[in-house]
């Protein structure tokens, strides 16, 4: 990592005791926000209604975490799939996504991803490192940027879990939902874990009213244990008791994500197991059809299958939806882009 700080990480608080060390006053705190959150500013020279001086000591003591789009490919659907470079040569995947309600961008919290989902083109490489909250929060802006529109919803869904990266992921939830900034309502902000109990139930004590989505992806221990790693740490009763407390504490509802794999989640004894799960936290499932990736054996269920599956559901009286399949035609799933990318650098 650089030896400088990136202060488009600084929370507006924390950005106000950072310019009271430099012996200025509050008000030039005010200014450095508006000019790296509202003007997105990406160098300091930018800022001119700052003394040359302030600029010049800003500058020997933080960076501007650059978060350049180096590719963009466009789907047919309305998709963009950037490839960003970060200042230390590495890359992430951001995602633009066109709704009837508006422009929802989902970012990644990581270079890579530990927690080894079998399933995930992100966890292929492991972990390279933790994205510092400006990273995440300016690939909001290069978007933004990119199509002139304002973006209304974000989803921290890319590469990474966000949970592993705590500090970092509660501070970027801080900066955009900032009024004095990107003001992104908490409500527009979903966030999704694996499974990771203590975190799920220190986030809960925040009251932040984001949306907590559980990447579920079996509903019994020995399934989760085949092809998702955290399940050997994390028993999947613990894990249903941390988002109980989650929503009883923000009284937020919990999300449950069920990526379908064909004949392995999709049978009827899933689906009965899954309403069990879902009815028990009044949650909502999302079904999502897997993107196939070529490191893995695994295939997603049928269309029909999944509306088989989802009609189950219904009559159990839960409420779901099959995720839309978009951007398959720039391989939209998490770390695929990514990784051919580097294969051809």
């Amino acid at each position: 990592m650089s030896e400088k700080k990136d202060i488009r990480s600084l929370t507006y608080d924390k950005l106000k005791d950072a310019v009271a060390a430099l012996g200025e006053k509050k008000f030039r705190a005010d200014q450095i926000f508006d000019w790296l959150h509202v003007k997105k500013a990406d160098s300091f020279d930018r800022m001119t209604n700052l003394p040359l001086g302030l600029r010049g000591r800003l500058a020997s003591e933080y960076d501007i975490y650059e978060v350049r789009a180096v590719q963009v490919l466009k789907s047919s659907d309305g998709t963009r799939k950037y490839i960003h470079r970060l200042y230390d040569g590495n890359v992430i995947e951001t995602v633009l996504l066109k709704y009837d309600y508006g422009n929802s961008v989902c970012i990644s919290s990581q270079v890579g991803c530990r927690m080894g989902c079998r399933f995930c083109a992100s966890t292929v490489d492991g972990l390279v490192r933790d994205l510092t909250a400006g990273e995440m929060a300016a690939q909001v802006y290069s978007v933004e940027a990119d199509i002139g529109e304002r973006v209304g919803h974000v989803v921290v869904m890319g590469s990474g879990e966000p949970l592993d990266n705590y500090d970092n992921f509660t501070d970027f939830i801080e900066l955009i939902t900032d009024n004095r900034g990107a003001g992104i309502g908490a409500r527009n902000i979903t966030a999704s874990t694996c499974g990771l109990v203590p975190k799920i139930r220190e986030l809960a004590d925040r009251r932040y009213q984001i949306t907590l989505a559980l990447s579920l992806h079996a509903t019994s221990d020995e399934k989760r244990k085949e092809i998702m790693p955290v399940a050997n740490k994390y028993a999947l009763s613990d894990i249903i008791s941390a988002c109980r407390y989650y929503f009883e504490t923000t009284g937020r509802r919990i999300t449950l994500e069920y990526s379908l794999i064909s004949g392995f989640n999709d049978g009827p004894e899933d689906a009965g197991e899954l309403s069990r799960i879902a009815k028990s936290l009044g949650a909502h499932v999302n079904l999502i059809p897997i993107n196939p990736i070529e490191e893995r054996k695994y295939r997603a269920t049928s269309r029909n299958d999944a509306v088989l599956l989802k009609n189950k559901l219904e009559k159990n009286d839960i409420n779901v939806t099959i995720r839309r399949e978009m951007g398959r035609d720039i391989q939209a799933s998490c770390g695929q882009l990514r990784r051919k990318y580097m294969e051809s650098m």
